[in-house]
């Protein structure tokens, strides 16, 4: 059993290997980053991979030599999937959705019906009437008067303080001590990213992004949740784990792998478990539910065929308040991205599942839950085991119908 464990340690240290040296390559050429999170950051000299086909012909490889050491490198195995699947899509094939959805993300298309998309979509305009925010396309506008615009300067500084101040609830909750640094950068660039979190072990780099980001008072302790307490503890402990124990995943995170879902959806869901009476984040969160549910209606929609003109009536039909603009990068981005046609859809599987945890799962359920995401990432596989009465991860299925907007 000892042999099977230091084999499956040897495979994980063979497949972070390639990682390493296909990221190099990539930021090398100026692409897109391939580690997110270093969770077991060394000094070793890394030669960056020659080009794309080498590292997806290694990734094959290894692929067979985790297979056949069976389901104890099935975590191994899921990443080396989402990668090849990924990277494949890099090199010009083109996979139906669902089926790339699955190997990258560990989750299929499947999508909501339109009796749960309007019991979501009810929730979310009560949540925000009983603010006296009224539904419509004025919303936004209504919802940053009343909670009070910040600057990007202040909120620099809000965004860490918020933090701290709840930071001893988080960690009643899911039981870790991990230390963690935070750097906050302010930044302004063309991307749909208004925040951005990576890092090494212990050492956090948070980013805004100028161009796309916007503070009140209740979105600073939205952030807060989301991308300290969420993203940078749970980093922090993963890396404090792997620094005492030989863990059997692979230790480099990427947004285009299987623990997505539960990383973007937990952080997104992160206020119903820690501020649920604080009425104004809770809208927020009820709100995101919706329109995540609405972006992953036009994610399939755009990539089954759906032309540009059909897919912006039904956004508009959908979301009165979004501009054209943001419906144009919301299909751009899932349509036309090979990394946020993967990457995206965690936000909309993920927060159906986190909300639907702490509305409907009983109290061990959450506990456990919550305890697991900060010992090791977790896959839509650990999800459902974790609570197998729960929703099915991505939808349970159901075509979208498109619609058209109401006439003014």
């Amino acid at each position: 059993m000892a042999e099977h464990r230091s084999e499956i340690a040897e495979l994980r240290d063979r497949v972070e290997q390639v990682i390493r040296s296909w990221h190099g390559h990539e930021s090398g050429r100026g692409g897109e980053a391939v580690i997110d999170y270093d969770c077991a950051p060394n000094d070793r000299l890394v030669t960056p991979a020659a080009g794309r086909l080498d590292v997806y012909e290694q990734f094959t490889d290894l692929s067979a030599q985790a297979d056949a050491l069976g389901t104890e490198a099935g975590d191994i195995a899921d990443v080396l999937t989402s990668h090849r699947a990924y990277l494949g899509e890099m090199l010009g094939q083109r996979m139906p959705l669902g089926d790339y959805l699955r190997q990258t993300q560990g989750c299929g298309a499947g999508g909501w019906d339109e009796d749960y998309l309007l019991e979501v979509r009810d929730q979310a305009i009560k949540a925000v009437s009983d603010l006296g925010v009224q539904w419509g396309r004025d919303l936004d506008h209504q919802l940053n008067e009343l909670e009070q615009p910040v600057t990007s300067d202040d909120a620099v500084e809000q965004i860490p303080a918020t933090a701290r101040a709840l930071e001893t609830v988080l960690r009643d909750l899911v039981h870790t001590s991990a230390p963690y640094e935070v750097r906050v950068e302010i930044t302004d660039v063309d991307e749909y990213w208004a925040y951005w979190l990576d890092g090494a072990g212990p050492n956090v780099r948070l980013r805004f992004n100028r161009r796309n980001a916007t503070f009140t008072q209740a979105q600073v302790r939205v952030f807060a949740m989301h991308e300290l307490l969420g993203h940078a503890v749970q980093f922090a402990s993963y890396a404090q784990v792997c620094a005492t124990q030989d863990v059997p995943w692979v230790r480099l995170l990427s947004v285009n792998g299987p623990y997505q879902v539960m990383l973007e959806g937990l952080a997104q869901a992160m206020p119903l478990f820690l501020t649920p009476d604080d009425a104004q984040v809770v809208a927020r969160v009820r709100l995101a539910h919706y329109l995540q549910l609405v972006r992953g209606e036009l994610h399939t929609a755009i990539n089954a065929g759906a032309t540009v003109a059909e897919c912006a009536d039904h956004a508009r039909a959908r979301v009165p308040f979004w501009t054209s603009a943001a419906i144009g990068d919301i299909l751009t981005d899932r349509g036309a991205n090979p990394l946020l046609r993967s990457y995206l859809w965690s936000y909309s599987a993920g927060i159906d599942w986190w909300v639907n945890l702490a509305d409907h799962a009983d109290a061990d359920t959450r506990k456990q839950a919550l305890r697991d995401a900060y010992q090791r990432p977790l896959t839509p596989r650990h999800l459902h085991a974790l609570w197998p009465d729960g929703p099915r991860l991505g939808g349970p299925g159901a075509a979208v119908r498109l619609r058209k907007p109401a006439l003014p």
